[in-house]
């Protein structure tokens, strides 16, 4: 299933929350907007690329990324790109791609 970006704008293009894979916590979701998720800490915010995520879900698809949520960062770092590989892999699993 490839990945629904309307879907994201839809849900968070004003921002929202999401659990965190290790729940407990929760990742702040400021806008999303054709080119990028927008996250935020406490300490600190940044951008998820639609382009990246986009890979990550084309590789999980094809079985060349692990759909399991706790792997998933480390493959990501190597394969997609090393940026808040640990948050994309909230996202995407919030989004049902990752298990």
């Amino acid at each position: 299933m490839p990945l629904d970006w309307t879907g994201l704008q839809r849900d968070f293009g004003d921002g929202g929350e999401i659990p965190t894979v290790a729940g407990g916590k929760t990742l702040r979701i400021t806008a999303v907007d054709d080119e990028f998720v927008h996250i935020r800490h406490s300490l600190w915010h940044d951008r998820l690329a639609r382009a990246h995520l986009e890979k990550a879900v084309a590789l999980v698809e094809s079985d060349r990324m692990t759909r399991h949520a706790g792997l998933f960062a480390e493959e990501y770092r190597t394969m997609v790109a090393d940026v808040r590989a640990t948050s994309v892999a909230h996202v995407l699993k919030h989004l049902g791609i990752l298990e």
